[in-house]
């Protein structure tokens, strides 16, 4: 079957480390090229509790494109492998099931977390993060039976969704509900992760919350705040004109490019002080930030920027950085870091963020098809890492590779 391949092996990492600075197109095309158009075996279902799914739609995330162009920190290493198939945003029709399994059948159409937990590595007993509902941050991500990725797409033994079929276990497939599109399935998986960080950092309705970065990530944070019915008061900073209007049609209040103190002053009504050396930090501010660059320049500012007793979520997959911690202590702030989704406690029961997203997409409650503005061919893929480059330039919010 026809996927895209991707491989860093040491020659290429080497190489690709010294090009690189020059161009991003080394990393996709010539002779170090990470990523390739190849033909791999249709995969076997590992056991009878797995299924096999022919993709229809499959998205491109930041995760992707940032291994791609080899930006990951080197820390997360020893939970991927490679080669591998990338893709993890996935929606297609079951063509076989195991038989364990009872929840889907054939010609069923799907979407799944993606997470390579206990579970579907056949580990028993699970780690306490998956006994704990958080299959997301499972401890074993290196262990059981497949070679080491925490999630299908950056595991050389579970192929992703930019190839024809992949293989998905029975605890991660969710059969996407009558009138719900494949267009708007495929976006469960960013919803989710959107989804997520609300509830971990739950805004009041007098809060004043701010969100930088108004690409993917950033409207599904506005759009879940939205979808749970907080009437808070939205800020989302974003450079590009194209997206900052749809963050605002997504149920920001605004949209601005102003920088993240200046915003805490004028929008928020803190107070700024200027320190002898360095930036002003604020008294008052923002009452939760959601970090969806994680760039040093925006922690340390958020920290700054952030009300006392506020609490920062960090989306964003930044490289290394320094921070100023003196805000931390001065305003008794929390920086929790946001990864995946899990169970919550919610009204009704424990509930999978990931079934939560694609039940408030069936419910209409958030719209999220509108998001997918650029569809290609796997043979097409160059273009698409062109695209999503200068997402501004092409007018995109979320790419995908279809199977027609």
């Amino acid at each position: 079957m026809k996927a895209l391949l991707l491989n860093l092996d040491p020659l290429r990492f080497v190489a690709l480390r010294a090009l690189r600075p020059l161009s991003a197109k080394f990393c996709y095309e010539g002779p170090f090229t990470t990523i390739r158009l190849a033909d791999i075996p249709e995969p076997e279902l590992p056991s009878p509790e797995w299924v096999i799914i022919k993709t229809r739609l499959c998205g491109v995330c930041g995760s992707d494109m940032n291994l791609i162009l080899m930006k990951d920190s080197p820390t997360a290493m020893p939970f991927t492998s490679f080669p591998c198939v990338p893709g993890h945003e996935f929606c297609g029709e079951i063509v076989e099931t195991g038989g364990e399994v009872t929840s889907v059948k054939k010609g069923d159409l799907v979407t799944a977390m993606p997470a390579l937990s206990c579970e579907t590595r056949g580990i028993k007993p699970v780690c306490r993060s998956c006994a704990a509902g958080i299959p997301g941050n499972c401890e074993n991500f290196a262990e059981g039976a497949f070679a080491p990725g925490m999630f299908i797409g950056i595991c050389r033994d579970v192929n992703g969704g930019f190839a024809e079929y992949l293989a998905a276990h029975r605890s991660q497939v969710y059969r996407v509900p009558e009138g719900v599109s494949p267009e708007s399935a495929v976006m469960t998986e960013p919803l989710a992760v959107g989804l997520q960080a609300v509830l971990d950092n739950l805004p009041g309705n007098g809060d004043r919350v701010l969100v930088i970065g108004g690409g993917v990530i950033g409207a599904m944070v506005v759009k879940s705040i939205r979808a749970l019915g907080i009437g808070c008061d939205i800020t989302v900073i974003e450079p590009s004109g194209f997206a900052a209007e749809y963050a605002q049609r997504s149920g920001a209040d605004r949209a601005i490019k102003t920088a993240i103190i200046d915003a805490a002053s004028r929008i928020a009504g803190g107070m700024a002080y200027k320190p002898l050396l360095g930036e002003p930090v604020v008294m008052g501010g923002f009452d939760r930030i959601f970090d969806t660059v994680g760039h040093r320049d925006t922690l340390n500012r958020s920290l700054r920027a952030l009300a006392t007793n506020g609490t920062l979520s960090v989306l964003g997959i930044g490289a290394e950085v320094k921070l100023d911690l003196t805000p931390l202590w001065l305003k008794l702030q929390t920086i929790r870091g946001c990864y995946g989704y899990r169970y919550n406690n919610v009204a009704g029961g424990r509930k999978q963020a990931f079934e939560m997203a694609l039940g408030l997409i069936e419910k209409g409650a958030v719209r999220v098809d509108d998001m997918l503005t650029h569809r290609f061919g796997i043979e097409e893929y160059r273009e698409m890492i062109a695209v999503n480059l200068n997402k501004t330039k092409n007018r995109a919010i979320k790419t995908a590779i279809e199977f027609r």
